[in-house]
């Protein structure tokens, strides 16, 4: 594959994504937790692990609309990830919590997305140190690249 005049990140895009997309971890997290997290489950479990939100926070949070959150709380909550709690200031309002079940997965998740595709180990250290600094630079450039 070779890029195109006039879009010169094109090609090393394009690989990027091709390796990435290669390694991806879906299956296996799917495998391991006996569900996928897909549909934003993933998504806010993780965003749940700095404390408990409401459902309008993690609306507001994730750019959609309360019914959906509803249907993503409802999914972690049937696998026992999640429990909803009373507010404390506000009875009206349902704080979502992680369960123990919830932080085990988190640990899981972690584990699983952390641990590098068996390419990269084979890199020699010249090349992942300079992997390392083009990445590092790419997010710097676009800081926001990073949670996109």
């Amino acid at each position: 594959m070779t890029a195109t005049p006039g879009a010169p990140g094109q090609e090393a895009w394009a690989l990027m994504h091709r390796f990435v997309e290669a390694n991806n971890r879906r299956r296996e997290l799917a495998d391991t937790l006996g569900f996928r997290l897909g549909g934003g489950r993933g998504k806010v479990l993780v965003q749940l692990r700095d404390g408990p939100m409401t459902l309008r926070q993690l609306a507001d949070l994730n750019k959609i609309d309360a019914p959906y959150t509803t249907l993503i709380v409802d999914k972690l909550e049937a696998h026992g990830l999640v429990e909803r709690r009373p507010h404390p200031d506000d009875r009206r309002r349902k704080l979502v919590v992680l369960t123990a079940a919830g932080r085990d997965a988190l640990a899981t998740i972690d584990a699983i997305l952390q641990r590098p595709p068996e390419a990269i180990g084979h890199l020699p250290d010249d090349d992942l140190a300079q992997l390392t600094a083009i990445l590092t630079r790419l997010l710097e450039a676009d800081p926001d690249g990073a949670t996109a």
